[in-house]
């Protein structure tokens, strides 16, 4: 991941005169959402619009996140783009229904979230084709954009996307959210946004929740309102829901049959420090396997008045002592000499590291 640059912003003129409504439509929208009131894009902010943006929101859906991310955006009146994993989707597609009812628009991210361009053609369609299906088993509809798991294609890919009617979505601006990314920080780089782009942020941060109303408030004061992706020229339009679906369904690719899983559970766990800093550190685990597994558990001890805060990446059991970190639903399937991460956030000194690294596959 890295940060894009802003393109040419709309004319000044033109926003300093938009200027004193959006403004006072901003104030309104903070003062509902405040209050807790569901609320709906009021007519002045429509009138006030110079421009659309798209807000994105990659990897979900989340349980016990999602809702509270729709639920927000609800509250501030605004709509966005939805790019799920289709394993996620599998899971909980009573969550990408849920987008769907709110009036947002859904995207293919894959189904395992890999780096695309490390794949053959047929496990690029592989991937694409089961994140198509499981999301038009959950809503009734294929979706109509795709965007590659960090960001990352090639003409194979694209040739790919096009045999299954997908146009490639990037993004203009990196919230940054994933790096974790203060809420501070997000606003500030949502602030870059100018009319037509999109901004990358995702499902599961919590600090990128916080930020919703304040990236809204700050897009109406210049202007902007949050619109939905063209499939047709991948940038940010005004909503139109009048677009017809396909007439013909993607077409769909047999999934490649995947390794039994290694008997011996064969994979390793090793541990770095990424930073640190007065009170806190951050650390990544990689998790290698010899041989095909379908899931993973590492355990770490951490060191008194050590603790973890947060976990992505993978599922956490314990915060003190001797934690228990297993795969996301989206990456516990590893081929021989398959390789993962998974990070985390902790309290106290960063030395001594973490000990005792072992890992197990069922």
């Amino acid at each position: 991941m890295r940060p894009f640059p802003p393109e040419s912003s709309a004319a000044a003129k033109t926003r300093s005169v938009r200027r004193p409504a959006a403004v006072a439509a901003a104030a309104a929208l903070l003062t509902a959402v405040a209050s807790g009131l569901a609320v709906t894009a009021a007519p002045s902010m429509a009138a006030a619009c110079t421009g659309y943006v798209a807000l994105t929101f990659d990897d979900g859906p989340t349980p016990g996140n999602t809702t509270n991310l729709i639920n927000t955006l609800k509250a501030a009146g605004v709509r966005a783009t939805f790019f799920n994993v289709g394993q996620n989707a599998q899971s909980n597609p009573a969550l990408v229904r849920a987008q769907r009812d709110a009036s947002m628009w859904i995207g293919n991210h894959s189904w395992t979230h890999p780096h695309m361009t490390q794949l053959s053609q047929a496990q690029m369609a592989s991937e694409i084709s089961q994140t198509q299906q499981a999301i038009q088993q959950a809503t009734g509809t294929a979706p109509k954009l795709f965007r590659p798991p960090y960001l990352e294609s090639n003409a194979t890919l694209r040739a790919v996307e096009a045999q299954f009617g997908l146009t490639e979505i990037n993004a203009d601006v990196d919230s940054q959210d994933w790096n974790n990314a203060s809420t501070d920080q997000i606003v500030q780089n949502a602030s870059r946004l100018q009319a037509g782009q999109s901004i990358l942020m995702h499902d599961w941060p919590a600090n990128t929740i916080a930020a919703i109303p304040r990236i809204v408030s700050n897009l109406a004061g210049r202007g902007l309102c949050a619109g939905m992706i063209s499939p047709t020229t991948g940038r940010a339009v005004a909503p139109d829901d009048n677009t017809p679906p396909p007439s013909t369904p993607p077409p769909t690719t047999t999934p490649p049959s995947t390794p039994p899983p290694d008997p011996s559970g064969a994979c390793t766990a090793t541990y770095r420090l990424v930073s640190s800093w007065t009170g806190g550190f951050q650390g990544e685990v990689t998790v290698s396997s010899t041989a095909a597994i379908t899931a993973w558990t590492v355990r770490m001890t951490l060191a008194g008045g050590q603790s973890v805060s947060n976990v992505w990446n993978g599922v956490a059991t314990g915060t003190t002592g001797t934690v228990s970190v297993r795969n996301a639903s989206y990456n516990g399937t590893l081929n021989a000499g398959g390789s993962t991460t998974f990070g985390f956030l902790a309290n106290g000194s960063s030395s001594p590291a973490p000990t005792g690294l072992t890992c197990t596959s069922p």
